[in-house]
């Protein structure tokens, strides 16, 4: 192995180096490479390289430059070891002998420490004790430390207002005009530091016991973030130095650099990756990122637990859309899934029942011992799958889109399977007549509630293309035409799934004759299944809207020299196609169904208009829902933009060549809206 202590100036030169001395630690020996390295920058022209027999093209990928700044760690870091830094007085123990000096750079450490948390999944301590004592330990440290700089700021106080201060304290320095100031910069970071604990010790009790106490302590954190930020001109106007321009990009509120923090040493240590310095937060950036975190998991602690998978999935997805950081995501995951149990407590298969809407009488009935089932080993299966989506879901949505579009078939096999085992034990389900077969109609409701769920999933995969950007202006037809197809049947499930909950409910207590409200409320489309209805009116009306305007007016028709639009629609779709989701949806079919677009047809009946009308409608369904309701007036003023830029262009479009029309989500983040502008 070449020794790092070659000099720079000796490769450059060709002289050769002075001998250094090579330390031995434990067992490992060291030999010179010196003069082996002197002779090669003599021999070698520009470009060759001396390697063993062994050496090819393949290692050449992982060789290593040396005195190579961007490949070679080793001439990067200062120092090497802690002790090294504290002897050359880079990381000085005691920090100052100066009371105030030393003070003022304790801050900055704490400040310089809380703009380092980030997302970092580095679990390197760099020869730093940080796990010896525990965290109790240093809570009760905290609380000790905390307590005498409080006697310390009530004497502070106490001398200021001329009282008589009944302790004798030792000043944290003896600047008597500094001292309160710094006491209160000190137990705001201190107080932080222990609330924030307390946050996450609260939020990892099992079964969700502890969210509520902790919402106590998230409001305490951001109080004291907001002391934080206040101390910033005391500290500042301490510090002696003018930095008032580039004081955002300093990682102190003090705007002074920190003692004792090398950026580079990281570089040394992350074997696999390229030497390169971490960057790491400003110091209000810190401060606003921990704001946005303390929020997001106020989110989830002010969540009701509700054991309703349907609601589950509609927080988590309202929930991403802040886009937390790891960390909440982290603790949304532990708290939905926690021993096998939804929330630690309720099993999954129960929540399963619930929403499949299996009848009553199914209540008693455990289908988790039914032969056929435990054959094909399809309850422990349907468990694992609602956990790993769960689990999915509470990922980036990067993560997410990916592992949704693998699931995928993952569900789809088991339906096949859910089928085949309730044809193969009752027989064709339309011909069985004996209603009281318990077994049959749990089946029934399952293999319904799972193929809605597959469908569920798809969705959500082609709607994170749109907020991934992974949709080209020129493949939206192609995407809302698909979705289409999805939503379909999604809402053709969701409607099967309640008529049948509905028709057992209706069996069980069954009058001598219908009375008319019976009939009218059957001929009625749930809600849940109408507020779908709204996204499949958008969905076919922005297919055809695309299609029409390039076959008409040639628009947003970006021929690729690299790809054909079939090889886009595979590339997108193959997912979903392995999957057979849904049935029978082709590259042909979509061309057949968008060929022959035009907007006379469109303004004969105008999807829009339906949208808006049906989102109108079924407002009044959502009356307690202000997601749902937020979501629903979205969707009006979409299609209410819509509709209005499909009558501009069938009115000017063919005797206004100048009419230039692009998409934008400025109402939806998943429906684009239409823009007609004049070029």
């Amino acid at each position: 192995m070449a020794d790092k202590a070659v000099s720079e100036e000796a490769s450059m030169d060709g002289q050769a180096p002075k001998p250094t001395s090579i330390p031995v630690t434990d067992n490992t020996v060291w030999a010179d490479a010196s003069p082996l390295l002197d002779a090669a920058c003599i021999g070698l022209r520009y470009g060759e390289l001396i390697h063993g027999d062994n050496f090819n093209l393949f290692a050449a990928m992982s060789a290593l430059e040396i005195m190579d700044p961007k490949m070679d760690s080793g001439i990067v870091c200062r120092y090497y070891s802690i002790d090294e830094a504290i002897e050359n007085g880079a990381a000085p123990v005691p920090i100052s002998l100066d009371s105030t000096i030393d003070v003022q750079c304790t801050i900055d450490i704490m400040d310089h420490l809380l703009a380092c948390e980030e997302e970092d999944l580095f679990t390197m301590t760099y020869g730093l004790p940080l796990n010896g004592d525990g965290d109790e330990k240093c809570l009760s440290m905290l609380n000790a430390v905390e307590e005498t700089i409080s006697r310390q700021l009530r004497a502070c106080k106490a001398t200021s207002s001329k009282r008589r201060v009944s302790e004798d304290l030792e000043p944290l320095q003896y600047n008597p005009n500094l001292e309160e100031g710094f006491c209160k910069a000190l137990l705001c970071r201190l107080r932080f530091r222990k609330h924030f604990f307390h946050v996450l010790t609260c939020m990892k009790r099992p079964q969700g016991r502890g969210l509520e106490l902790a919402r106590k302590h998230i409001a305490s954190c951001i109080s004291e973030l907001e002391f934080i930020l206040k101390s910033a001109e005391f500290l500042q106007s301490c510090s002696g130095e003018s930095c008032e321009d580039d004081i955002d990009d300093k990682t102190t509120a003090s705007g002074r650099e920190p003692i004792g923090f090398d950026a580079s040493l990281n570089s040394r240590l992350s074997a696999p990756t390229p030497p390169r310095a971490i960057k790491i937060l400003s110091w209000k950036k810190a401060v606003e990122y921990f704001v946005k975190l303390l929020h997001d998991l106020d989110v989830i602690c002010s969540y009701s637990l509700d054991p309703h998978l349907e609601n589950l999935l509609r927080f988590v997805v309202q929930f991403q859309k802040s886009q937390p950081d790891l960390v909440a995501r982290s603790h949304l995951q532990l708290l939905l899934v926690q021993d096998g149990k939804l929330y630690g407590r309720d099993p999954i298969f129960a929540v399963i029942t619930k929403a499949a809407a299996l009848p009553e009488a199914t209540k008693n009935h455990d289908i988790q011992k039914n032969e056929s089932i435990l054959q094909l080993g399809q309850c422990y299966y349907i468990l694992q799958l609602v956990m790993n989506l769960l689990k999915i879901l509470c990922t980036n949505a990067a993560w997410q889109r990916r592992k949704l579009g693998k699931i995928l078939q993952d569900w789809r096999v088991i339906y096949l399977q859910l089928e085949l085992a309730l044809r193969n034990e009752f027989g064709e389900v339309s011909s069985s007549s004996n209603d009281e077969n318990i077994c049959m109609k749990i089946f029934q409701h399952i293999l319904i509630w799972v193929e809605e769920q597959t469908y569920w999933i798809a969705c959500r995969f082609l709607m994170l293309g749109f907020e991934l950007e992974l949709y080209s202006a020129s493949e939206y037809c192609m995407v809302y035409w698909y979705s289409y197809a999805v939503l379909i049947k999604l809402a053709e499930k969701t409607h099967l799934k309640m008529a049948v909950s509905y028709d057992t409910a209706k069996r069980k207590g069954k009058k001598k004759r219908d009375s008319p409200k019976d009939l009218v409320r059957e001929s009625r489309i749930p809600p849940a299944v109408l507020f779908l209805q709204c996204y499949i009116c958008l969905a076919e009306g922005l297919t055809m809207m695309l299609a029409a305007l390039r076959n008409e007016f040639m628009i947003l028709q970006s021929p690729s020299p690299f790809n054909t639009e079939q090889e886009k629609f595979v590339q997108h779709f193959e997912l979903l196609q392995r999957a057979c989701i849904p049935d029978h949806a082709s590259y042909l079919s979509f061309k057949e169904s968008t060929t022959h677009a035009r907007f006379s047809t469109l303004v004969m009946y105008n999807y829009f208009k339906d949208a808006q009308r049906i989102a109108k409608e079924v407002k009044s369904s959502f009356s307690n829902d202000p997601d749902r309701l937020a979501e629903l007036r979205k969707l009006e003023q979409v299609a209410e933009h819509n509709s209005v830029a499909l009558n501009l262009i069938c009115r000017l479009g063919a005797l206004d060549p100048s009419l230039k029309v692009s998409f934008e989500f400025s109402h939806h983040p998943f429906f684009a809206t239409a823009v007609v502008r004049r070029s």
